[in-house]
């Protein structure tokens, strides 16, 4: 059994190196977006140019336009990341440049404790897959400890699960704590742990209730950041957990690869300064209980989505923020559950719409770094453009009364540039796949994107209208619920009281379309309005087991 060895002196974070370093590369990737925008752009304006401009298609362009630089960035983002993962010998590497000299044996020096955040969860879901990561670690037991951190309203049965799993394990590697107050909801459940719970310990490995990781992947990130003295954090990209409902497994089918393209693209550019996503993460102690602590908001509120202020509090401090794009990792190192339903998924993203909001608040604030500002804005905008996101399509549907002028290859090429644009990380990951060879081979994983691209048009425009519905109700939700990960059956009566507002509207655009159009309109739009047209069927058949 190893036990830790001597720990050597921290080293202040070098200050400075992003600036240097990348702004060579961020301004070739700023030249990639440009140019990807104003090429979307540019074919807007062949579509909507012919016969004369009516007032919908002005309204059209001016919503195309505003979107153009943020669609045009996740195009960017998937090429990059797609060209230095089939083309790097080491795509690792090349983003972490740490790990070209790191032996994979090096030596555990530096203890760690297992941080998981838990409330109101169904702990025999939460507790197995840590006894298999601590199983995993027992030839490191010495190095490792396990942290139960609770803000649950009802202990009925938590502490008592706890004890029973800790008396299984070595004496004193696992604790457990219940905040009376959950004062800062994760944030300050995670601070006050560093605060009053983490004496002894090095890092903290910080998981959701919903995370697995697996030994090799802690101990790699273990091992990284051992190597890099200035790394504050460390982020694991994350797949998905198995799941039997088809909701679940579609959304988890391209989001490994998705996210590896997506954080290999990213880092070339970022460097150092990269995002954090709050949870299979590796965070370095002292540097984040000093320069990562979060006060409140101007009005008094806590701070709900916290990962984003925190990267930016670190990169300000000089610490370097990074992710670990490793497919090793990945494929069943790091995950995460899904939403078991379109119900669960809208409820979680309101509440992130809530959270990310909250960021115009702090722009401005000079405790934060540039590119964390600029990430806090993309978090923003992923929400605040949604109503001119969404209103693209009635506005298209408006137009065909009064222009029938609209050239219809170009039309058919815009829609499928943007749809390309928007989803290029997940693509190019599934490119990827297909480049390397997939484990289920060439031709299975192309029917399952072809369902995946069936299910993305449908849920994409649902998704659209509610965040649009969610954008022009906002300052109403103040609370931060918790989540419900079981999958579960959803009820005709339960979908529909949800989703009525996106039946109305998928059916007004139905009508006005097959009022004023030859038939070609319909055909084009039937395959995004019918998401917003069949949400409440959707619902419930991919909530199903058996409705795969």
């Amino acid at each position: 059994m190893s036990r830790p060895q001597p720990r050597p002196p921290e080293v202040a974070p070098a200050r400075g190196l992003p600036a240097a370093a990348f702004l060579p590369r961020r301004w070739a990737f700023a030249g990639l977006v440009a140019l990807l925008a104003l090429g979307l752009v540019g074919l807007s304006l062949r579509v909507l140019t012919p016969g004369g401009w009516t007032a919908w298609e002005g309204l059209l362009l001016a919503c195309l336009v505003l979107n153009a630089p943020w669609v045009a960035l996740a195009g960017a983002t998937g090429l990059l990341g797609a060209g230095i993962r089939m083309g790097a010998r080491d795509p690792v590497a090349a983003v972490l440049p740490v790990l070209r000299d790191l032996a994979a044996d090096a030596p555990v020096r530096r203890r760690t404790l297992i941080a998981v955040c838990v409330r109101d969860e169904e702990m025999a879901a939460v507790l197995a897959p840590l006894g298999r990561l601590l199983d995993g670690l027992a030839g490191h037991a010495a190095c490792f400890g396990l942290a139960i951190l609770s803000d649950s309203a009802r202990a009925d049965g938590e502490a008592a699960a706890v004890a029973r799993f800790a008396a299984s394990r070595p004496a004193g590697q696992v604790r457990y704590r219940r905040r009376a107050d959950n004062a800062g909801y994760k944030a300050g459940n995670v601070m006050d742990c560093l605060d009053h719970h983490a004496e002894g310990f090095d890092f903290l490995l910080l998981l959701d209730a919903d995370s697995e990781m697996t030994a090799p992947a802690v101990l790699r990130m273990v091992r990284v950041m051992q190597a890099d003295p200035g790394l504050a954090i460390l982020q694991s990209t994350i797949a998905s957990r198995p799941a039997s409902a088809p909701f679940p497994r579609m959304l988890g089918f391209g989001h490994r690869p998705g996210s590896l393209t997506w954080a290999t693209g990213q880092a070339w550019w970022q460097g150092a300064e990269g995002p954090y996503w709050g949870h299979n993460a590796l965070i370095r102690i002292a540097p984040f209980r000093t320069d990562a602590r979060l006060g409140t908001l101007p009005d008094g509120r806590h701070i709900l989505s916290h990962d984003h202020v925190e990267a930016a509090r670190l990169h300000a401090a000089g610490w370097a923020v990074r992710v670990l794009p490793d497919g090793d990792i990945a494929e069943d190192g790091s995950r995460e559950a899904q939403p078991p339903n379109l119900p669960e998924f809208l409820q979680r993203d309101r509440r992130w719409a809530a959270g990310n909001m909250q960021y115009l608040h702090l722009l401005r604030r000079p405790d934060l770094g540039a590119l964390g500002r600029f990430q806090m804005l993309q978090a923003i905008l992923h929400y605040a453009l949604a109503p001119a996101w969404f209103a693209m399509l009635p506005l298209a549907v408006l137009n065909v009364g009064t222009d029938a002028a609209t050239p219809r290859g170009a039309l058919l090429a815009l829609l499928g540039l943007g749809f390309a644009l928007l989803h290029l990380p997940r693509l190019a990951g599934h490119a990827e796949a297909l480049w390397r060879g997939p484990g289920s081979g060439r031709g299975a994983y192309l029917r399952r994107m072809l369902h995946e691209a069936g299910f993305l048009l449908m849920f994409d425009s649902i998704l659209a209208f509610d965040r649009t519905l969610t954008v022009l109700a906002a300052g109403r939700r103040r609370e931060w619920a918790a989540q419900h990960r079981a999958e579960r059956v959803v009820g005709w009566r339960e979908a529909a009281r949800l989703l009525w507002p996106h039946t109305v509207m998928g059916g007004v655009l139905v009508v006005v379309l097959a009022a004023h159009d030859s038939g070609f309109a319909l055909a084009v739009a039937l395959p995004v309005v019918a998401g917003l047209l069949l949400a409440v069927p959707f619902a419930v058949l991919t909530a199903r087991p058996d409705a795969a």
